[in-house]
């Protein structure tokens, strides 16, 4: 479609940037907004508020996507989330790790990304080691352990996709939003950031939609893509370093959006905060928690969103596992943690025991 829409001095590829801008800009302004975190809805304190806000989210996301799959617009059938051999253990293990290493860091990718705009330098370390870490397991030093635990595989055949199960792609869909639709409105939230949610999962079929259809091109292809903050963090890295040689993608513009919305958004709601680490030890655990996800994001095919929000809707069962693997992983590490520090309380409170500097 790209080439009825008059561009005749630029390419679908440099469109995309601006249009990844735009959306990017849309999600870290309504994320800072809501607080839009998959962390907060599995272990937050308020996590059935953020449950519902990340499944109001959920749920136009993949009524979307399944409606512009409907109308032929999109097809998922070559991409990668929809492969007939399931890697089950990268998805697993890679769930698991960033599950864990998102309640290191208190946020998942894409929280951090908004918390950087609003002045969280935390945030914007944890957000540098994840892009540097991920980049390594990608194409780096740790790209031959991906591809050995990669290797590990289960033939699904069609049942790869969701749509393969009985009533068809649509009844699916349908099922899976108005269960989603249903905890939204259990929630307790107000209709506002209900709202917000919805806005923010729109966002998903928009990204498809342009990627895969409006900007297609069939001289000059560009990959279809949408939410997701494990590649192009990594892709924004590689720019910000050598843009001399390699061009902004979807996922540069992305990035850069998310900050620019976070950045606005906190600063007309009077919450810009500059905030840091505030013992070596916090920073241990923040580092520790940014491998963790660079590693276990790209194992898992993604974050919480890319896998999550971006990929349930694809219908891909990869990513169902992959979103369970890392709420399972976060979970498993709260209860530790609050475990530990139990713990450690206890033995503060012993007389015999010297107490802690």
């Amino acid at each position: 479609m790209f080439e009825t829409l008059g561009f005749e001095d630029t390419t679908a590829r440099a469109v995309s940037v601006l249009f990844a801008l735009g959306v990017g800009v849309l999600f870290g302004g309504l994320a800072q907004l809501t607080r839009f975190c998959f962390r907060r809805a599995v272990v937050g304190e308020d996590r059935r508020q953020a449950a519902g806000v990340w499944a109001m989210a959920l749920a136009v996301a993949v009524l979307g996507t399944q409606a512009a799959v409907a109308l032929g617009w999109i097809n998922f059938g070559e991409h990668r989330l929809i492969a007939a051999d399931l890697p089950i253990a990268a998805v697993i293990l890679g769930g698991l790790m960033f599950g864990a290493g998102m309640v290191l860091t208190r946020g998942c990718v894409s929280r951090l990304m908004v918390l950087t705009g609003s002045g969280n330098l935390r945030a914007l370390v944890v957000i540098v080691t994840f892009a540097i870490v991920a980049h390594a397991t990608l194409k780096g030093v740790l790209a031959p352990l991906r591809v050995w635990i990669g290797s590990a595989t289960v033939p699904m055949g069609d049942y790869a996709s969701l749509a393969a199960l009985a009533g068809g792609p649509l009844v699916v869909a349908a099922l899976i939003a108005l269960a989603a639709v249903a905890a939204a409105l259990k929630s307790g939230n107000r209709a506002l950031p209900l709202l917000g949610g919805a806005l923010i999962g729109a966002l998903v079929p928009l990204a498809w939609v342009g990627t895969g259809y409006v900007l297609f091109d069939e001289f000059d292809p560009i990959t279809m893509e949408s939410l997701s903050f494990t590649s192009p963090s990594a892709e924004t890295l590689f720019y910000t370093l050598a843009s001399s040689a390699v061009p902004a993608g979807f996922g540069t513009g992305l990035v850069g959006g998310v900050l620019i919305g976070a950045l606005a958004a906190a600063l007309l709601s009077g919450s810009f905060q500059w905030q840091s680490f505030e013992s070596p030890r916090q920073t241990g655990r923040y580092l520790s928690g940014a491998v963790l996800m660079g590693v276990g994001g790209v194992l898992a095919g993604g974050c919480t969103v890319g896998a999550g929000l971006a990929g349930i809707p694809t219908l891909s069962l990869a990513a169902v596992l992959a979103l369970v693997s890392i709420a399972s992983g976060g979970l498993l590490t709260n209860a530790w943690l609050n475990a530990a520090a139990s713990g450690s309380g206890a033995q503060r409170a012993t007389p015999s025991v010297q107490p802690a500097e």
